[in-house]
């Protein structure tokens, strides 16, 4: 059995006329009725009754035309879906990001892009840099929005948006009021920072800065996400150096003050898998433009 054989079938059900379902199907009628045979041959049934006047539906033939309504349309949906997938209008995006782009305009981009493509489910991973990297590798995910670092050749990138590093203080803070702060000045603080293992990038850069600026940083509290740093920050448990969209952020009792001097700057990239993608992952690749970060 097979599906031209079911549509001929149908098709001789519904009009119980060979010759009106074969002039329906744009055949002749000799193919129809070898198909009708043969398929009443394989599964061993009688389907229909013939006459010289009049063709009518068997009890299994009745049964058998309402299961195969129901396949053909199965089989047309599934022919349908498979057509907007490979045209990118339909499918499922796995979204890999770290937790600050939330303020760097990631949902407003995912929003854009499934307004202009409902059909395509985006769904969402909170996953730190490294994981990413290794998640797009394994194809566990589609596409990972990251801080910039390390990737392995098999791993294509675009850079997003770049911004400088500020100082974020407690809102009680001796220097707060200063608008602007000299890096040498926070000597003897202690920092929040991730620790490098789970993000060797920015911990580098922001040690760097220190260092270039004469002094080693002071890590007291080690954590793994920057609302994190900047809740410990408005918790007076120290300071930390973070990136200009942190102050998107609504966390409270905290302020962000430009460096007076800022050579490295923090990049954010989109990455994906060095590979033919899908049609649906092309356009949001496409599709994702991030505002400038401006202070």
């Amino acid at each position: 059995m097979d599906l031209r054989q079911l549509r001929y079938f149908v098709a001789v059900a519904e009009e119980l006329h060979f010759g009106r379902a074969a002039e329906k199907l744009h055949i002749s009628q000799p193919p129809l009725s070898l198909s009708i045979q043969q398929l009443e041959k394989n599964l061993g049934l009688l389907l229909l009754t013939r006459t010289n006047k009049t063709v009518a539906l068997t009890s299994a033939g009745a049964v058998l035309y309402n299961e195969a309504r129901t396949l053909l349309k199965h089989a047309a949906d599934m022919e349908e879906l498979a057509t907007r997938v490979g045209q990118g209008i339909e499918g499922r995006l796995k979204v890999g990001f770290v937790g600050a782009m939330l303020f760097r305009g990631l949902p407003e981009a995912i929003s854009a892009f499934q307004t202009d493509n409902p059909h395509v489910d985006v769904v969402l991973r909170e996953m730190n840099t490294t994981e990413q990297i290794e998640a797009v590798r394994r194809e566990q995910i589609d596409i990972g929005f990251i801080h910039s670092g390390h990737l392995p050749a098999e791993i294509q990138s675009r850079q997003l948006l770049e911004e400088p590093f500020v100082c974020c203080l407690p809102a009680n803070h001796r220097y707060s009021k200063r608008s602007s702060i000299d890096l040498q000045d926070l000597a003897d603080e202690p920092f929040v920072l991730f620790p490098r293992s789970v993000s060797p990038h920015y911990h580098d850069r922001i040690v760097a800065l220190c260092i270039n600026a004469g002094f080693s940083p002071h890590i007291r509290h080690e954590v793994r996400h920057w609302l994190t740093i900047v809740s410990l920050v408005g918790k007076n448990m120290g300071i930390a150096l973070v990136p200009l969209s942190m102050q998107k952020s609504t966390l409270t009792h905290v302020v962000y003050i430009p460096l007076t001097e800022s050579t490295i700057r923090s990049e954010s990239l989109c990455i994906w898998r060095d590979k033919e993608i899908s049609p649906s992952l092309k356009q949001f690749i496409e599709a994702v433009e991030f505002p400038a970060v401006a202070f």
